[in-house]
């Protein structure tokens, strides 16, 4: 809570004002820790901060921590500002292994325990990209900025009452206000910055200072689930993208078809995953070692080698055999395609999925250099790395051009690749030929296929989290999402009804226990009152469910989630500001509104929400109101855009609720008729 120090002076004794200034969690030193071998580690952030900027970081960071031990802890602090670009605390860090423990292992009231089983979950080793600072995938993707925070916010949620919202900004609890029962009792914000100041260079610069925290899009909303996350999401891309672009039939999978892309971090290790399932042979590129052990170790990659000739002969073996498989490559993907291309050995399906939202701060590995050494690059000589990142990026996209001339059909996979090759000055990638108003030559996965396929429809990637951390209730709810799946419906329906069945063989979960599924509005609805209803007779523990912030209606990007609105309104967010405004209106657990998201600061507003399935009538209430709106006001602005998908989808849902609402239905003009208007 914030006081004014001078007004509160004079009828308050220094051990009052105390107790308000100095949270308690802080008021102890703790002792130094150390760092476990084996556990990846954050780059050094580049931000030049002048030594009055360095002064305000430091100040900044201090207000956490009581004035005694400032002669102790304010050099640790700057030590970690010139050597990490940041101020984590990890003095402050707790002993030990964090992880998403059973809910009854927390305090406080259950909604508050459910969410501290998130917090937790989302600093795991076993989950998190760079634990130990915070960040939990995606490069930057951070639970908050430092461990003075993350202190607070389990503290503030220890204590809440059922009456209280807790108030989060950039990761900093501004603290507990009183609210009411069908109120959030989480409300989150993530590098809002002013439109001005809505850039990357900004954002580094005020990251640094500790007064912005970039959230990706579930990080800072705590219910990232591990690589499962995306999988379902990236195994419909897949099957969808042999459908549109090879002509696979709707009941058939993709043996025999070759896909090539690179990443096996948090998110991209999902491609490894995801082509098994579809039945495809898949081989991705990648340049840090640990996160190919990662992958093998959990079982989420199958073959391994940095020696081409040896790909090579795996690529050929499996096509032919029509078996999947998945095969990591040590090395760059530019290497990788470029070798594949002189060979002339097909690839069906391409994309990418480094980090080029944070391309030049360790996303990309630029071709030529290793992993290690580019990661002293960055901190010795960042101009030198930035020049050989868009040399890179250039030989890349000749690269990808040869082989789309070739018969390759690539797909931007909403990691900012596109735009990053645009930026490092290859303009005849935009369609226009100078900048991302018009698009580029190549579609994304969002405008091409996730768009009208799922997000028109309603489809997008919900999640639930199993908060005792029972296999049992994971199996339970696996059997519930079952039953209620109708796979004559549509191909939708039948994909996600195997999706489903076979989740539990497939071995997907990393952390607590969790799962993904792709649903519309009446499968979410339906799914979450029968959780609750399962919670309530005592058949499973207590359950978080929610989504992935890339949905329906969570995320205007005009680059990805919104790729496939074609009124003009795309550079907007509209639809996401009311998608955060509908979840703290409608009472949701958490609510979380973030900048950036997966294509980086200034490209996205992204928002989100976790709901904790209580078993009583009031969480009933809440999903009803909220679960709908959050996929139907995506509805609603896809329609309007004239999206046939949508538009269909929207008359459905007027139909089905009459007595609850009605969505907005356009007139669509004559294009024809409006040329010949015009000219």
């Amino acid at each position: 809570m914030f006081f004014d120090v001078a007004v509160i002076s004079t009828t308050l004794n220094q051990r009052e004002r105390e107790k308000f200034m100095t949270h308690p969690m802080l008021k102890q030193l703790p002792g130094k820790k150390s760092f476990q071998s084996g556990i990846r580690r954050a780059p050094k952030r580049n931000v030049e901060l002048t030594s009055e900027e360095k002064r305000l970081a430091l100040k900044n960071a201090l207000r956490y921590i009581p004035v005694e031990h400032h002669g102790i802890v304010a050099p640790e602090f700057l030590e970690e500002l010139e050597t990490m670009g940041r101020i984590y605390g990890y003095r402050y860090r707790p002993e030990g292994k964090i992880w998403g423990k059973p809910i009854d292992q927390y305090p406080g009231i259950l909604e508050a325990r459910a969410l501290q089983v998130n917090v937790d979950n989302n600093l795991d080793f076993e989950v998190a990209l760079y634990p130990y600072e915070l960040v939990t995938y995606g490069e930057t993707g951070q639970v908050c900025q430092n461990w003075m925070q993350y202190l607070m916010i389990m503290d503030y949620l220890g204590k809440m009452t059922e009456e209280q919202t807790l108030v989060i900004a950039s990761g900093h609890p501004y603290g507990l206000f009183k609210s009411h029962r069908m109120a959030p009792r989480v409300v989150s914000t993530n590098a809002a910055l002013v439109g001005n100041w809505d850039d990357a260079d900004s954002f580094n610069k005020l990251a640094a200072l500790g007064v912005s925290n970039y959230g990706q899009m579930t990080a800072g909303g705590w219910i990232y689930i591990g690589p499962q996350g995306i999988v379902h999401g990236t195994y419909l891309t897949l099957l969808n993208a042999g459908r549109l672009y090879l002509g696979i039939p709707e009941d058939e999978n993709l043996a025999g078809v070759v896909f090539v892309s690179s990443g096996l971090g948090g998110m991209s290790s999902a491609q490894a995953k995801a082509i098994e399932i579809a039945g495809g042979v898949g081989v991705i590129a990648e340049v840090d070692e640990s996160r190919i052990k990662t992958r093998l170790d959990q079982r989420w990659i199958s073959l391994v080698s940095d020696d081409l000739e040896q790909i090579a002969v795996w690529i050929e073996e499996y096509r032919t055999k029509k078996e999947p498989i998945s095969i990591a490559y040590h090395g760059n993907v530019v290497t990788l395609l470029q070798f594949l291309h002189v060979k002339n050995i097909r690839i069906d399906l391409l994309s990418d999925q480094t980090s080029c939202h944070v391309v030049y701060e360790g996303g990309y590995t630029p071709a030529g250099i290793g992993f290690d050494e580019g990661r002293e690059l960055i901190q010795s000589d960042l101009k030198r790395f930035k020049s050989l990142v868009n040399e890179s990026l250039t030989m890349h996209y000749e690269v990808i051009k040869s082989l789309v001339e070739r018969g390759t059909r690539f797909f931007d996979y909403g990691n900012s690749f596109m735009a990053s090759v645009l930026d490092a000055g290859v303009k005849e990638i935009a369609r226009n030929g100078f900048d991302v108003s018009g698009g580029f030559i190549w579609p994304s996965y969002v405008e091409d296929l996730m768009g009208p396929i799922c997000f028109d429809k309603g489809f997008g990637p919900y999640r639930w989290v199993c908060s005792s951390r029972k296999d049992s209730d994971l199996e339970k709810t696996d059997q519930a999402a079952l039953e209620l799946i109708d796979p004559s419906l549509s191909s939708l329906h039948r994909d996600n009804y195997q999706w489903i069945k076979n989740a539990g063989a497939n071995d997907l979960v990393v952390g607590t226990k969790c799962r993904i599924l792709y649903s519309d509005e009446k499968g979410r609805v339906e799914l979450a009152l029968k959780f609750n209803e399962m919670v309530r007779n005592g058949e499973v523990g207590p359950i978080v469910i929610g989504r992935d912030h890339h949905d329906t209606m969570g995320t205007d990007s005009p680059l990805r989630e919104t790729a496939n609105i074609y009124d003009g309104s795309r550079f907007t967010a509209d639809m996401a500001e009311h998608n955060f405004a509908g979840n703290v209106r409608h009472g949701m657990t958490l609510a979380v509104r973030s900048n950036g998201g997966g294509v980086g600061v200034g490209r996205a507003v992204n928002c989100g929400y976790a709901l904790v399935l209580d078993g009583s009538k009031r969480v009933d209430t809440i999903i009803m109101m909220g679960v709908s709106f959050d996929v139907a006001g995506g509805i609603a602005r896809r329609s309007w855009a004239g999206n046939s998908n949508a538009l269909e989808t929207a008359m459905e849902w007027n139909c089905d609720n009459t007595l609850r609402g009605e969505i907005s239905i356009p007139h669509l003009a004559d294009d024809e008729y409006l040329k010949k208007l015009v000219s």
